[in-house]
């Protein structure tokens, strides 16, 4: 595999054009780094070193080695719980304050700086000057675009977004993207490297703005802000709603998957067809999209294509792991 910053050249920088050279082989990366060592940073750090690899970090606060040991060391427990590589070593890090020296050596990188555009700008146009040719370099970024953030280096195609959800030790969901300068070998790379320490891996196909857990995240964030605003309801009733609701079905089934089978044995498409005007009822204050013909099937056809199984095993697997969810919260809040 290789990484060419000519593959997109849409906004390059004249002069900027990086020769195509060959990414590290994946079974050879034994260090990684993190740029940046703060709750995110360090949660990384924490999960990689439980992965078995070394770590190098660097982080400009006279303080961040004490911290993030505080932090790996409060991660530990949760991470023996889900299982250590037999190489895994909570001790096996160091901490830098030279850029240089933190990325000399290692296969692959991980940014998570403060999410402020034009230090992350800055920041990874300096770590591109730093590291070996080939090595890719992931941003931890919750909001910007790689487009927006590589304007700096001088060689955009090996820089990825690898969007974490807090703490990255413990959620297993990353969302790997390129901007349009990054090779497409770059962002197949990352997301294969991601797979391949235990992260459930969301390879998206474009930039979208808070990319997609977020997007759905924050119109939940939103709604619940308006129903507090307006006296609607409860920071409590809020929650419990969740929790007690749809969250239980969501650890199985996504919200797509749970209004297929919303539809019974008709599935997405009698849902839709029944309960599609409802789209039109101010239940959110989000605007609806208008349920055409075309983003009807679109939606029909993900799901036969997300989940092919019939509904009646669907149901079951469903009712069989709220079940067990159910029983662990019991158990968890009987013991505290």
């Amino acid at each position: 595999m290789s990484i060419n910053s000519n593959v997109h050249d849409a906004g390059s920088t004249p002069g900027a054009e990086a020769a195509t050279v060959p990414a590290p082989n994946m079974a050879d990366v034994g260090t990684v780094a993190c740029v940046g060592a703060g709750t995110i940073g360090g949660g990384w750090a924490a999960y990689f070193l439980a992965r078995g690899f070394r770590v190098k970090i660097w982080d400009p606060s006279p303080d961040a080695g004490d911290k993030l040991s505080a932090l790996i060391d409060a991660a530990w427990p949760a991470l023996t719980k889900l299982g250590l590589a037999e190489t895994a070593d909570k001790d096996n890090f160091t901490v830098h304050t030279d850029l240089a020296e933190a990325v000399d050596g290692v296969g692959f990188i991980q940014e998570s700086a403060p999410e402020k555009l034009e230090l992350k700008r800055q920041l990874l146009a300096d770590i591109d000057k730093v590291t070996a040719p080939g090595v890719v370099i992931a941003s931890s970024t919750s909001g910007y675009s790689m487009t927006e953030m590589a304007t700096e280096a001088a060689d955009p195609s090996r820089l990825v977004v690898g969007h974490p959800f807090n703490p990255p030790y413990l959620i297993p969901l990353v969302e790997v993207v390129g901007g349009e300068r990054t090779a497409p070998e770059a962002v197949k790379w990352a997301s294969a490297f991601y797979d391949s320490i235990g992260k459930s891996v969301i390879t998206m196909d474009h930039e979208v703005p808070g990319f997609i857990a977020n997007r759905l995240q924050e119109a939940l964030w939103r709604e619940a802000l308006h129903m507090i605003d307006n006296g609607e309801a409860t920071v409590e009733q809020i929650d419990r709603s969740i929790t007690d609701g749809p969250g239980l079905r969501w650890p199985i089934h996504g919200p797509m998957t749970t209004f297929h089978l919303a539809g019974g044995q008709g599935g997405m498409s009698h849902m839709l067809d029944h309960f599609g005007p409802s789209l039109k009822s101010p239940w959110t204050r989000l605007d609806a999209p208008e349920l055409t013909s075309q983003l009807r099937d679109d939606v029909v056809d993900g799901v036969d294509d997300a989940e092919p199984r019939p509904v009646d095993e669907l149901i079951a697997e469903r009712d069989e792991v709220i079940i067990a969810i159910r029983n662990v919260i019991a158990s968890v809040k009987g013991q505290s």
